[in-house]
C-alpha cells in the first residue's frame, strides 16, 4: 500500500530517517572509525554509504557484519526486498572527519590522558592535515570537584551564516569517567577545495579574487 505524504511531512520523515541511521550507526560502529553516512534515493533502491577509516572492520569476515547491518537497517525500517544496498567508502583525510577526531579524543581520556594534551595533539593532528581551523570544547569536572568548561581554538573558524553547513564538521561525545561525565565537542572547518574531495567546491562569499589584466576568468 502506497501512502501519499505532503511535501512537509514527506522533509520531516526525511530528516527523522537519517537522524536515527546516522545515530544507530555511531552507537554501532563507534570502534569501527565510522565518520558520517550518506543517503542517496532513486526511484529503485535506496542507497546508504557509511564513511569510515577502516572499511574492512565494518565489512567483516566474509561480508558478515555488512550483511547484519543492512538486515537491521531493512527490517528497522521496513524496507522491501532489493530495495536497500549498503556501501562502504573509506575516509580519505581522517584528520578533517570530526566524529573520528571525537572518538580518539574520547579514548585518549579514558586511558588517563591529560585533558590539556589530548586536545592539543587532536587540534596538531587536524591542522596538519590541512584544515582551515578546530575547536575543541570540553567539559565537566576536568580535575577538581567544581565543573568547567576548557576551549582551545586554532585557525580560523566561521560561527554563523549558511557557509557554517557546508564548512564546519561538528561532532559531539560523552565520556564517562570515574568523577563524572565529560562533554566533548569538535569542530572542524573545511578547506576550499575546487574538486570537492576534502572540502566544499563552493568558495566562502567573503572571499575576492583579484585577477590581472592579463588573466581571464
Amino acid at each position: 500500500m502506497v501512502v501519499s505524504l505532503s511535501k512537509k511531512k514527506k522533509f520531516i520523515a526525511d530528516g527523522v530517517f537519517f537522524s536515527e541511521l546516522n545515530e544507530f550507526l555511531t552507537r554501532e560502529l563507534s570502534e569501527e572509525g565510522f565518520s558520517q553516512v550518506e543517503v542517496r534515493k532513486n526511484p529503485l533502491r535506496t542507497e546508504i554509504i557509511i564513511k569510515t577509516t577502516r572499511t574492512q572492520a565494518i565489512i567483516g569476515v566474509k561480508g558478515k557484519k555488512i550483511r547484519e547491518l543492512t538486515t537491521l537497517i531493512r527490517d528497522r525500517f521496513q524496507f522491501g526486498e532489493n530495495k536497500l544496498e549498503v556501501y562502504v567508502e573509506k575516509v580519505i583525510n581522517r584528520g578533517l572527519s570530526a566524529n573520528t577526531q571525537a572518538e580518539t579524543l574520547r579514548y585518549k581520556l579514558l586511558k588517563g590522558l591529560a585533558v590539556r594534551k589530548a586536545c592539543y595533539s587532536i587540534i596538531r593532528s587536524t591542522m596538519e592535515s590541512g584544515a582551515k581551523g578546530c575547536m575543541v570544547t570540553v567539559s565537566g569536572k576536568l580535575r577538581a570537584q567544581r565543573a568547567k568548561t576548557m576551549k582551545f581554538i586554532d585557525g580560523y573558524m566561521i560561527h554563523s551564516g549558511n557557509p557554517v553547513n557546508d564548512y564546519v564538521q561538528t561532532s559531539i561525545r560523552h565520556c564517562l569517567l570515574q568523577q563524572g561525565v565529560i562533554g566533548i565537542k569538535v569542530s572542524i572547518m573545511l578547506p576550499w577545495d575546487s574538486t570537492g574531495t576534502i572540502g566544499p567546491k563552493m568558495p566562502l562569499p567573503d572571499v575576492v579574487t583579484v585577477f590581472s589584466k592579463n588573466e581571464s576568468f
